[in-house]
């Protein structure tokens, strides 16, 4: 059995005043979200470990996430958020970066702010930083952000970028374009890696079946390659739509047909080679 590592999940102390986005059909993940809860959904489908990625935008949730991965050997990294527009961020990622487990950037770009952001100077030299500390900066972005997404990459050649969720196409509706001219324009960026993770809660939450996703994951898989393409579950936030198991059990499906190191690649080796695992 290949090693599975699962590229992208969140942990939380929830409350109604932090976590506000969680909305009433959202109900099942109104509660907390702990190392425990993380083992058990990894072992209900044998994957081994887990990169941990910020849910609130403060450094406190950072150094939480820290403090949690040095006694808990599943957490394997975190990717975690920091104010990049900050005069003395470069201080902070030195010292953030010393942590091991310590292994990227993301905010929550998806927001309104995603356009303002990619474009602004400040940022830009933020994210400038993080090749000097060998950290990834992860992209949260929908299907209409991907226009911004490309020239906010170019800006960055030496930095390694990691997409979040495909970039939330959407699924819902069977939209393809301009979506999947738009990722493989992205993919052309070989400092580019792809999540294959946050898909079924951009489909019908209860009523997607494997077959509203093949489309979708067959444009990444062409796109990326194995090579850049690594499995995710945005677990817990996932549960609104799918139990980890049956996620997990779809994209085996999907990859079935590769070879052996094709499918090592997305399982473990594309993750582990990004954020240094």
């Amino acid at each position: 059995m290949p090693v599975k590592i699962d590229s992208h999940h969140h942990l939380w102390n929830y409350t109604p005043q932090e976590y506000g986005w969680i909305s009433d059909p959202m109900k099942i993940i109104r509660r907390d979200f702990v190392p425990m809860d993380l083992r058990s959904a990894l072992g209900s489908a044998g994957v081994s470990g887990a990169v941990t990625v910020q849910a609130r935008e403060t450094l406190e949730e950072t150094t939480w996430l820290l403090t949690l991965a040095k006694s808990e050997s599943k957490m394997q990294g975190v990717v975690g958020w920091v104010p990049l527009v900050e005069p003395r961020v470069g201080d902070l990622l030195e010292k953030l970066a010393a942590d091991p487990k310590m292994k990227g950037v993301r905010h929550v770009l998806q927001d309104d702010k995603a356009s303002v952001l990619m474009e602004d100077n400040r940022f830009n030299a933020g994210v400038g930083l993080l090749p000097r500390h060998k950290l990834v900066y992860d992209i949260l972005i929908y299907e209409r952000h991907l226009k911004m997404a490309i020239p906010f990459v170019d800006r960055h050649p030496n930095q390694v970028f990691v997409l979040d969720h495909i970039a939330k196409p959407l699924i819902k509706d069977h939209v393809m374009e301009p979506w999947r001219t738009l990722i493989r324009d992205l993919a052309r960026r070989p400092n580019v890696y792809c999540k294959l993770s946050g898909m079924v809660t951009e489909a019908d939450w209860r009523n997607w079946n494997p077959a509203d996703l093949k489309p979708y994951i067959d444009v990444v898989l062409e796109a990326f390659r194995p090579r850049r393409l690594m499995f995710g579950s945005d677990w817990p936030v996932m549960l609104v739509a799918s139990s980890y198991k049956r996620w997990h059990d779809v994209v085996a499906e999907s990859i079935a047909s590769l070879t052996e190191a094709e499918q090592e690649r997305i399982w473990s080796g594309s993750a582990t080679e990004a954020y240094k695992l």
